[in-house]
């Protein structure tokens, strides 16, 4: 059965061409998928992202199952109001999922997962959370907003009760807050500053019509994928997986080794397969010539070996094709790509080409 979120009548209003995306019906784009991401570029976007996995950890114990969880380490969300970026690894050190946790209370923690992995992950979380003081509650209830953009935060505070910007407006990156049964957080999936709104289905149709009046341009998933690949944030399922680790999907980064004693899942494999090296890198990708790369596209490094593209196409801020992909480690600065049975001529870069609207890669 497809599901449709709270602000589905509201996408049809706007002629938003809809897709089926993993048992959710969501907008494409509303016209435009060009004239949407350069909006959020630019000016402020709005997404509407409601069919993400919104799942509370409540208890006595859910640090303790949170540490162990995670490869990254809840304790440094030093008090309530602060956000973390994590994988949630098997035990051989594969990705089951990405995620946010947000640090509410002593005994209250906010997890954001990805709606395609949504069932394996209640199971995952609740296989590993039985028997001990852990409450996972699955809001179904809330809707969820992305509001992005330069002018993201201005355009949405204007649109706000006076308690709701009191409280929103000393925040920081990747910090949260609650304002009665509303949940805002400066967090998001573009590479831009903004907000991330979680709030009661009912009250959503109505905040996602003033953030329209105001001047937001509502997004699909079009744009959100462009403006993602740009920032080099990685997609689940495509660039990383349960057959991949952190360590090779440039996530390193997210993996608390300290303090030693810590037991995480996947700690030990990891741990192996970092004594041992780590073979392949993840990197980014532009295109030299014409062309667009594509996801499982083939990569060759002369002289080193083949790789892959994870995610690929086009960058409407650096006016050409741009991909991350997983290759041999080394060093080497230069690949060709398979495009329509052609090898194009590629370089290789960090992952990362925007941010801010700027380009990070000359």
């Amino acid at each position: 059965m497809v599901q449709k979120t709270p602000l589905y009548d509201q996408h049809l209003r706007q002629q938003a061409q809809m897709v089926d995306f993993f048992g959710w019906m969501m907008p494409l784009h509303y016209g435009s998928q060009l004239k949407e991401h350069e909006a959020v570029r630019h000016s402020a976007g709005v997404f509407d992202v409601s069919h993400m996995n919104i799942v509370d950890c409540l208890g006595a114990a859910d640090r303790q199952f949170l540490r162990y969880l995670l490869a990254n380490d809840i304790d440094r969300l030093a008090h309530p109001g602060k956000a973390l970026y994590s994988c949630m690894l098997n035990e051989h050190g594969g990705v089951i999922d990405d995620l946010i946790v947000y640090h509410r209370a002593s005994d209250n923690y906010r997890l954001v997962l990805n709606a395609a992995t949504r069932q394996h992950d209640m199971a995952w979380l609740r296989d590993r959370s039985n028997g001990s003081a852990v409450y996972l509650q699955e809001r179904t209830e809330l809707a969820m907003l992305a509001i992005q953009g330069p002018l993201a935060i201005s355009k949405t505070m204007e649109v706000l009760s006076a308690a709701q910007m009191d409280a929103v407006s000393t925040l920081g990156n990747f910090e949260g807050v609650d304002v009665g049964d509303w949940f805002f957080s400066r967090t998001g999936y573009t590479g831009e500053e903004g907000f991330e709104v979680i709030l009661p289905a009912a009250d959503a149709p109505r905040f996602w019509q003033s953030l329209l009046a105001n001047g937001v341009q509502p997004c699909g998933l079009g744009a959100r994928d462009s403006l993602r690949l740009e920032a080099g944030f990685l997609l689940y399922g495509q660039d990383m997986d349960e057959t991949t680790t952190p360590l090779e999907s440039g996530l390193g980064w997210t993996i608390a080794w300290d303090p030693p004693e810590r037991d995480f899942i996947g700690r030990g494999a990891l741990a192996m397969q970092k004594e041992r090296s780590v073979k392949r890198r993840f990197v980014g990708l532009i295109l030299e010539d014409k062309g667009v790369m594509r996801a499982k596209a083939q990569v060759t490094v002369p002289g080193v070996g083949q790789g892959i593209v994870t995610s690929g196409g086009y960058s409407p801020t650096l006016k050409k094709s741009i991909a991350l992909a997983r290759i041999p480690a080394g060093k080497e600065e230069e690949c060709t790509v398979s495009i329509r049975n052609e090898w194009h001529p590629a370089r290789i870069v960090s992952p990362r080409f925007v941010k801010n609207g700027k380009a990070l890669i000359e």
